[in-house]
């Protein structure tokens, strides 16, 4: 298994070995419940608070803007519902995008089996949101607009400053799914301008199962899970001190290298798409748009998208068929589907998804096995 080659860091990444070892002592010695008034817990209190003051430091925001959940999804969830619920008086309206990740896109379904009126606004060939239709698309019922930073599928990311601003001129809330562009690009909140922000450590080599709920101050955020009260009353159950202080390791590791390795991920990445765009009947996904540097979505033309992800995993490559979420399912992905593009690059899409460690040996044989499954699988279906 060694000499694999893992192209899905955006499905999720291995732990980092600093991360890892600063988590250990949360397992074992400073393993305690932070809720109790022994020695034992504030020991593990004092990991709590400090794993906070780090990733509120991070972000340039106020530590008690800071809720710990458990991924992005529960971040993503807690934020949309939570909020348009309280603001339910206000208004009912919400603004999102159709190429959201299902966290936004099925709480916007239980919001509307609720009453709410939820406008999902489209987007161009390269995946992008217009500006203009967003500001148009506001109501005077609009409560609260939720558009992705980056998409996770084929990694465009959106004018999210620009958007958020439109928002609060109009007095509407902005939440945005970071999930994807955390390890990539600046997401501090104020830089971004937006109200509520998402992230989770499994996407920048942290644990799984632990995320972030930024919502700036004053901002109605009401509880998912109900019991003791932690997380400033936000989220109850107790806090994974382990998983939280490893997403705090996790994040400023990725902050400080990112203006190394993204320029060199992104160079690896350009080269992977040169080799592909060679060949016959292939399209890049996102291309033209500002786009995470690590994300290559390919739509391959006559070929069906299982049979290519399968054939790679034999050769050594791991891949996606789009979002690792969807990949199970045969259908074509809701996001490119929502593409302006003609339905035949629907069929037949990889999702190649760089890291930091991804070496430039491995784009190269990645590049030559793509390349001779691709005429092979197109030489099948001529005799077929």
């Amino acid at each position: 298994m060694d000499n694999r080659i893992y192209l899905d860091y955006a499905a999720t990444t291995p732990v980092r070995r600093e991360v890892l070892e600063a988590m250990l002592p949360y397992f074992s010695q400073a393993g305690h419940n932070p809720s109790s008034l022994h020695a034992e817990g504030r020991r593990a209190r004092a990991g709590l608070d400090d794993a906070r003051d780090r990733v509120a430091q991070i972000l340039g925001v106020p530590r008690k803007t800071i809720t710990f959940t458990g991924s992005g999804s529960e971040s993503d969830n807690q934020a949309i519902v939570s909020v348009a619920r309280a603001l339910r008086d206000r208004g009912r309206h919400i603004i999102s995008s159709v190429i959201e990740h299902h966290a936004v896109l099925h709480a916007l379904d239980a919001l509307h089996d609720e009453g709410f009126d939820v406008t999902l606004l489209p987007v161009d060939a390269r995946g992008l949101v217009d500006v203009e239709e967003f500001s148009a698309a506001i109501r005077s019922d609009t409560v609260l607009a939720s558009i992705m930073l980056a998409n996770n599928e084929i990694g465009t990311i959106q004018p999210v400053a620009r958007l958020a601003g439109i928002a609060r001129a109009r007095n509407v809330l902005f939440h945005t799914d970071a999930v994807q562009a955390a390890p990539w690009m600046d997401v501090r909140p104020d830089a971004l301008g937006v109200d509520m922000l998402a992230i989770s450590a499994h996407k920048f080599y942290g644990p799984k199962g632990v995320g972030v709920l930024y919502a700036r101050e004053g901002i109605p955020i009401q509880p998912l899970v109900y019991g003791g009260g932690q997380e400033f009353g936000r989220r109850s159950g107790t806090e994974n001190v382990a998983g939280i202080v490893g997403l705090a390791s996790a994040l400023g590791l990725a902050v400080q290298e990112r203006a190394e390795t993204a320029p060199r991920v992104e160079a690896l990445r350009d080269r992977l798409e040169a080799r592909i765009k060679g060949l016959e009947d292939v399209r890049i996904n996102g291309e033209g748009a500002p786009r995470l540097p690590n994300n290559c979505n390919v739509s391959f033309a006559g070929i069906d998208s299982e049979s290519m992800l399968v054939g790679l995993d034999l050769e050594g490559v791991a891949v996606s068929a789009g979002s690792a979420c969807t990949s199970g399912a045969l259908e074509p992905s809701h996001v490119i589907t929502a593409l302006d593009i003609d339905p035949r690059w629907h069929q037949g899409v990889i999702r190649f998804s760089l890291g930091t460690g991804t070496m430039d040996a491995e784009i190269e044989r990645a590049g030559s096995l793509v390349a001779n499954l691709a005429s092979e699988m197109r030489e099948r279906n001529l005799h077929s």
